[in-house]
């Protein structure tokens, strides 16, 4: 037999689940807390075990209470889809796009969706940045209509579009003595240096690890873990280390001298800018327009690599939905 579960006692699990109290959820719905009281003790009773459980005065979901705010959270956005969609229907020139964005691609993606925004000023935007692990948890979920990012692991279902190449180079101080030397450098000679690094599980950080073991040589030593690109940026300006970071990111530092580019053998390795989305996700027209202004012209926005032209690390690779890029990394992150 089918529950008789109600969308009204769903909300009223997720607003007590989120304040602790049945009194609280009462006042944000507009009820008495014996009104509320007897929808629970109802909800309770159809699904035969306790959805609550008191602890130090608070609230908290049971394991049945979980599930029901999981099962709240997909309907709220199934909703919520079922809604834009309709307004798509009504105006299909209008719309709203949610953007999710790698924290690397703030160098550019908010040039490319402000030019978007002026062809088609009807469509509003929202841009949520994360590092590589958010956004690949919010691709999951279906928060986000469209990614910003390098290519997603293998085991999401995706749709992806090239927007263009994202080269990776070595960054070090003005004057630092590798400068000096007139032999080419190797990843070899970068184990005898301190590195800079993003934290773990960034793509950045990923395709580091990923460059030195294929070269043969050992991860150099890690002078600091640091979770944002400017301040990597600053601490190599000061002579803490060098990085191996994104050329996109570093591009205004390089052209006004106050970092350079060391040639390094096998550098620059060149993964991908990637407009993407889950399979799963229903893209109305305004998300489809994103998709097709970022494949069609979104490589102009990326910012000009700096100097230093070291070998590349090239393999043919084809992305689905888009034209073949002409190269790409190894790495398949």
């Amino acid at each position: 037999m089918a529950p008789h579960w109600t969308l009204r006692q769903l909300r009223l699990v997720a607003l007590a689940a989120a304040s602790g109290s049945y009194a609280k959820a009462a006042q944000d719905m507009g009820l008495s807390p014996p009104a509320v009281t007897a929808q629970m003790k109802a909800l309770e009773e159809d699904i035969g075990v306790p959805v609550f459980e008191r602890v130090d005065g608070r609230l908290r979901p049971t394991a049945a209470g979980q599930e029901l705010l999981s099962a709240q959270e997909r309907i709220a956005r199934a909703l919520s889809e079922a809604e834009r969609a309709i307004a798509a229907l009504k105006s299909p020139e209008r719309g709203s796009v949610v953007v999710g964005v790698v924290s690397t691609a703030k160098y550019f993606a908010p040039m490319a969706l402000a030019a978007f925004r002026r062809r088609r000023p009807e469509i509003e935007l929202r841009l949520i940045i994360g590092n590589r692990e958010d956004i690949i948890r919010g691709i999951v979920s279906l928060d986000f209509d469209v990614a910003i990012m390098g290519r997603p692991p293998p085991a999401l279902e995706a749709e992806t579009r090239l927007i263009g190449d994202h080269p990776h180079i070595v960054v070090a101080p003005v004057d630092h003595p590798l400068f000096k030397r007139r032999k080419r450098i190797t990843p070899a000679d970068l184990t005898r240096e301190s590195l800079l690094v993003r934290e773990p599980g960034s793509g950045t950080r990923i395709l580091m690890e990923r460059v030195f073991e294929e070269a043969g040589a050992p991860n150099p030593p890690i002078a600091m873990e640091i979770g944002s690109n400017e301040t990597i940026k600053q601490s190599v300006m000061a002579g803490l280390g060098l990085a191996f970071i994104s050329a996109h990111t570093v591009a205004a530092e390089v052209a006004d001298g106050r970092l350079r580019v060391l040639e390094v053998e096998g550098l620059p390795v060149v993964r991908q800018w990637l407009a993407v989305r889950a399979r799963d996700k229903r893209l109305l027209p305004a998300g489809q327009a994103l998709m097709d202004f970022l494949e069609r012209e979104g490589a102009s926005f990326l910012p000009q690599m700096p100097g230093g032209e070291g070998g590349r690390c090239y393999l043919p690779d084809h992305v689905s939905g888009s034209t073949p890029a002409k190269a790409v990394a190894r790495d398949p992150i």
